[in-house]
C-alpha cells in the first residue's frame, strides 16, 4: 500500500486538469492507495509543502502543474532532508521537463506510471543558493516567462509566450550583454545575447534547443548566442529546431559541471521560467540529486 501526496497548482490547466486529478484520485483510491491533497495558493507553497512532506509517512509527491511548480517541488525536497520520488502530471503552457521524459498526460497511462513504480535518478541543477530540474537562462527573451500573465497564459497556452516574446523584442532590440564565462572546458569574455545552462534537451517548447543534453550525464550543457544581426539569429533560431544551430559561428555549445558567469550589468537569471535573481551566478550539476517515476 503506497500513500501519495497530491501538490497542486489550481491556475495550471483550469478545469480540464480537475477533471484529471478526479478521475486520477478515484482508481488510486479504488486500488489501495492512501490520498492526500493540497492545493497552492501563493508563490512558494508547492515548495513548503514538498519539504513539509519530506518529514511526513509519504511514499511518493504527484506534481499537478507546470514547470514553475515541479520546480518548487523539487526545491522542497532538495532541502527536506528525505528524497521523496516524484511523478509530474504536466498541466502547465509548456511542461519541457516532463515533455522531455516522455511523461503521459493521459490519466489512466499515468495511473499504469504509477502502478509500474519504475523509478530513476536523474541530475538537477544548483545556481547559487537556488535549484532548477531543467534550465537557466538570461539575455534576450528569458523573463518572458514569467512575465506573461497567468490569466493569459491558460487561455491562450504556449502562444501567450510567442506574443510575450513579440513585445519584449520590439521594447529591447538584439541588445548584446558583456559576459564574463569561466569554467575547465571553456573560459571568455563575450558580447552575447542569450546564455542557456541546461538540463535536459527541451527549453522553451524547442526541444533541441540543447541537443546533447542527458538528465543522467552528470553534465549541464551550455548554449552561448553571441552577437549577431537580425539574419543570423533568424538562421540560427530556425536550425534550433533540428539542432544544427549548435555548429553556427555564432554560437558556443559545450558541456560542464560547473561555471561561474558574471557580468557588470545586472542581468536577470530565469529558472525554470520563474524569476530567479541577477548575475553574477554560480552554476553546477548535482548528480542523481532526483528521484522520479518515468
Amino acid at each position: 500500500m503506497k500513500r501519495i501526496k497530491f501538490i497542486i497548482n489550481p491556475s495550471s490547466g483550469r478545469q480540464a486538469m480537475e477533471k484529471k486529478i478526479d478521475t486520477l484520485c478515484k482508481l488510486l483510491l479504488d486500488d489501495g492507495y492512501i490520498l492526500a491533497k493540497y492545493f497552492t495558493r501563493n508563490k512558494y507553497d508547492a515548495m513548503l509543502e514538498a519539504r513539509r512532506t519530506c518529514n511526513e509517512d509519504f511514499d511518493l509527491i504527484v506534481v499537478c502543474g507546470g514547470d514553475g511548480t515541479v520546480n518548487e517541488v523539487v526545491k522542497g525536497i532538495a532541502t527536506g532532508g528525505r528524497r521523496v520520488p516524484i511523478a509530474i502530471l504536466a498541466s502547465g503552457t509548456v511542461n519541457d521537463f516532463a515533455n522531455y521524459l516522455g511523461i503521459p498526460r493521459n490519466t489512466y497511462e499515468f495511473f499504469d506510471l504509477i502502478k509500474r513504480d519504475k523509478v530513476i535518478d536523474v541530475d538537477i541543477g544548483c545556481v547559487n543558493d537556488d535549484y532548477f530540474v531543467n534550465v537557466a537562462a538570461g539575455g534576450l527573451l528569458t523573463n518572458v516567462a514569467y512575465q506573461a500573465q497567468p490569466d493569459i497564459k491558460a487561455v491562450l497556452g504556449r502562444m501567450a509566450y510567442y506574443l510575450e516574446g513579440l513585445k519584449e523584442l520590439a521594447n529591447q532590440g538584439l541588445e548584446t550583454v558583456r559576459v564574463t564565462i569561466q569554467s575547465e572546458e571553456f573560459t571568455s569574455e563575450e558580447d552575447i545575447l542569450l546564455f542557456v545552462i541546461s538540463n535536459s534537451s527541451s527549453i522553451g517548447g524547442f526541444t533541441k534547443l540543447a541537443p546533447e543534453a542527458d538528465v543522467v550525464d552528470g553534465l549541464l550543457d551550455v548554449v552561448l548566442i553571441k552577437k549577431a544581426d537580425i539574419a543570423e539569429l533568424a538562421n540560427i533560431f530556425i536550425n534550433v529546431l533540428t539542432g544544427e544551430h549548435i555548429n553556427h559561428p555564432k554560437v558556443i555549445y559545450y558541456k560542464t559541471k560547473k561555471l561561474k558567469v558574471e557580468s557588470d550589468r545586472k542581468i536577470v537569471v530565469d529558472i525554470d521560467g520563474e524569476y530567479g535573481g541577477k548575475l553574477p551566478a554560480e552554476f553546477r550539476v548535482i548528480p542523481k540529486g532526483l528521484s522520479i517515476l518515468v
